[in-house]
């Protein structure tokens, strides 16, 4: 195949890169489906784990009405619907319920800021304890500190200095009572059930305590805003329907007897709460009156006492008819206007004086006022002393009505007070379920094997498709490159391999396949390829064969040695010669040493005879890399190299050059040129097509021919396009 055609069929191998191969992809999942199975299987272990082991929570309800407002009593008429404010909406009383002010007193109720806690075995305690039913505290042969299961503690009273606040101290259960340790585990305090103790600025009342001794408890005396969030958080407060003004409380936690308290503490908070607000205007006012009544009361002694003082001045004037009827008419515009200044105080904290309320006010105050005016000039026609006696009649009697006004007023307020009921109730006390609602374990376990899935086909595709490594060696024919062999991966060898890097070595000794395993399929597949380079060599210049690669670790030496193994095997007389003097290890197969081989030989320290080592095998001899030199390179520039070749090329069938990677040093492309016959190893998804191109392109540029590619470790893979059945057979030298 020549260059051109090559060339010519790459932007087709480039558009079929470009569409997605589903079979490939279902491959890439066939081949990974232990991997997919595994990471699965962990996942949903770890998602039955997580859902024993997790701390349950649950969930407390209660259930409020919010009314419409009423003024306390309704048959006081104005005075109800002065103190009533409408309905209020259902995010208003919401916003109240979550205030600092309800939550905070609800902390307080309940102790919620005294945070006790048993100290358990990390990750698994938590479990044990919540399987523990027996009355008496489970018994601890080892890890007695912890607590497994029956304990029971309270905590009445906990004050700690303000540097002390959100940080745990330990209390520790001893034969007498207890000791309180702080953080850096030294006691603080010690002290006894039932009896306050109080030192170093630390006071405590253990009421209640059930537990083996030494014991541990963590105690954390929280802030007061840290208790609120705290609380405010796990709260949540909704209405129910639209416009119902039903509100549902629900708080979610781990002990259920203390949600139950928390939520029935911010009810009635909110409740009580409620009530004082409703009563707040009725005791404004009520203030305001009470502060009036001194001074209203002198006004009518000091009224009194002048028209008695005028009457006994003039012998107990008394009024004419008409007279009379003036100042009944005078004093009743007088009461209704004082029943008006009282309205107006009231409206002056409820509205401005542009509202229609306080205007009508206003209106009909004016209207009185004029009348009042009409009656003093009607006044003004009467005699002097039946005006005198009129005017101190009048403000007389005006001063009385106003204060038996202001007392009847107070009666009403103190009445209205009274009877302020609210218009919050409580219609279901809070009820702790008994199903905890966290965690949701078939959930859990659905969803942890689910993701475990997802990550396990996720991890394999894109392990497949990140890895560019050539599969197909249909590739390598697209590209213009002729495959001699395909060699499929011997589970023999890759054993010994994995073996051998737990060991920390590069190769055993004594491991050549086709002496341990001669009927492996990999061995039956070199016998093809040694088929296939007679009949290739057969034009060549020389017997000698190069054996290189593009990168390290693709099997050049497996394919190398064996080859020279099995074409031993058949009658030639084969010299297998270790070409990497850097890292070659060809020795530690035929269990001989570095030393005494190639380089020594081409620096003329060795002849021919000492260099050659004989093989387990007839007719094979080994030549190894010898000491490292600090010119290999130059060492095979040398004529000395050019002699070997030709002189081993007299005295054997057939010398095959185990070279190092191409892409990495010179040595192969200098071996190469000397070499009739060059062969490149690609390892299987392991070299990128690119990578092989550019070695062949190295060789290229240096003359040399590369007759074809060994397809090396060929895996029984779904996504390598139907090749998982190898046919070994089938890829024959191509011309």
């Amino acid at each position: 195949m020549t260059q051109q055609t090559a060339i010519n069929s790459r932007p087709q191998q480039s558009d079929q890169e470009d569409e997605i191969d589903l079979g490939r992809l279902f491959g890439l999942l066939m081949d990974g489906k232990w991997i997919i199975i595994s990471i699965t299987a962990i996942a949903m272990i770890l998602g039955v784990a997580y859902a024993l082991l997790a701390t349950p929570e649950y969930k407390a309800n209660a259930l409020l009405q919010v009314e419409e407002k009423s003024g306390g009593m309704a048959a006081f008429g104005d005075m109800g619907e002065m103190f009533s404010g409408g309905k209020s909406s259902a995010d208003a009383e919401i916003n109240i319920i979550t205030s600092r002010k309800i939550l905070g007193a609800a902390v307080d109720e309940v102790k919620r800021d005294i945070i006790v806690a048993p100290k358990r075995f990390p990750l698994v305690g938590n479990f044990f304890a919540r399987r523990y039913q027996e009355e008496q505290p489970a018994n601890a042969s080892m890890f007695s500190s912890y607590a497994w299961g029956g304990e029971q503690i309270n905590v009445s009273q906990l004050d700690v200095p303000n540097s002390q606040l959100n940080k745990a101290l330990t209390l520790r259960t001893t034969e007498q009572g207890f000791d309180l340790l702080n953080a850096d585990n030294k006691v603080v305090l010690q002290g006894q059930v039932n009896q306050l103790a109080e030192q170093s600025g630390i006071r405590i009342l253990v009421t209640d305590l059930v537990a083996r001794p030494n014991t541990e408890f963590t105690l954390v005396k929280a802030s007061h805003l840290e208790a609120i969030t705290t609380l405010k958080t796990g709260l949540s407060v909704s209405e129910k329907g639209k416009a119902t003004g039903i509100l549902e409380l629900s708080l979610t936690g781990a002990n259920p007897a203390e949600i139950t308290n928390s939520l029935n503490a911010v009810a009635q908070q909110y409740l009580l709460q409620n009530i004082q607000r409703q009563s707040a205007e009725a005791e404004k006012s009520l203030q305001f009156l009470s502060d009036q009544q001194p001074e209203l009361k002198g006004k009518l002694d000091q009224a009194e006492e002048r028209l008695n003082q005028y009457r006994q001045q003039n012998k107990s004037v008394d009024l004419g008819l008409e007279t009379q009827s003036v100042l009944t008419q005078l004093v009743d515009l007088e009461k209704q206007l004082n029943e008006l200044s009282f309205k107006e105080s009231e409206l002056s904290r409820l509205y401005t004086r542009a509202h229609p309320s306080y205007q009508a006010l206003l209106e009909k105050k004016q209207s009185l006022a004029r009348d009042k005016q009409e009656l003093s000039e009607k006044v003004e026609n009467l005699p002097n002393t039946q005006q005198e006696i009129l005017r101190l009649t009048r403000d007389m009697e005006v001063s009385q009505e106003i204060y038996i006004q202001l007392l009847n007023k107070v009666q009403e307020l103190n009445i209205v007070k009274a009877g302020t009921v609210g218009n919050v109730r409580i219609i279901d006390d809070a009820v702790t379920a008994p199903a905890p609602v966290k965690p949701k374990k078939p959930l859990i376990v659905v969803l942890a094997t689910m993701l475990g899935g997802m990550f396990g086909v996720g991890l394999v595709l894109v392990r497949g498709l990140l890895n560019r490594g050539v599969e197909n060696p249909e590739d390598f024919e697209q590209a213009g490159i002729n495959v001699y062999a395909s060699i499929p991966l011997s589970e023999l060898q890759q054993k010994n391999t994995i073996k051998n890097r737990r060991k920390n070595a590069r190769v055993e000794q004594g491991s050549l396949l086709a002496i341990v395993n001669p009927a492996d399929l990999a061995i039956e597949s070199l016998r093809a390829l040694r088929t296939s380079l007679h009949f290739a060599m057969l034009e060549a210049n020389n017997n000698v064969i190069a054996i290189g690669g593009p990168s390290p670790e693709v099997g050049k030496s497996f394919i190398s040695s064996n080859l020279a193994a099995i074409c031993a095997q058949s009658g030639q007389k084969v010299l297998l010669i270790d070409g990497d003097m850097r890292k070659g290890y060809l020795h530690a197969i035929f269990n001989k040493k570095a030393e005494q081989g190639l380089s020594e030989l081409l620096s003329g320290r060795l002849d021919l005879s000492q260099a050659v080592h004989s093989a387990e095998i007839d007719n094979l001899h080994f030549i190894a890399r010898g000491q490292v030199p600090p010119n290999p390179s130059e060492l095979l520039m040398h004529d000395n190299f050019s002699k070997l070749l030709a002189e081993v090329g007299k005295q054997y069938d057939l010398v095959i050059i185990d070279t190092p990677p191409v892409l990495a040093v010179t040595d192969p492309v200098i071996i190469s040129a000397q070499a009739g016959t060059t062969l490149m190893v690609s390892r299987f998804a392991q070299n990128p097509l690119k990578e092989v191109e550019v070695a062949q392109r190295r060789y290229q540029q240096n003359g040399i021919n590369v007759k074809g590619i060994v397809f090396n470790a060929v895996e029984r893979k779904a996504s390598a396009y139907g090749y998982g059945n190898y046919g070994y057979y089938n890829y024959e030298y191509k011309s």
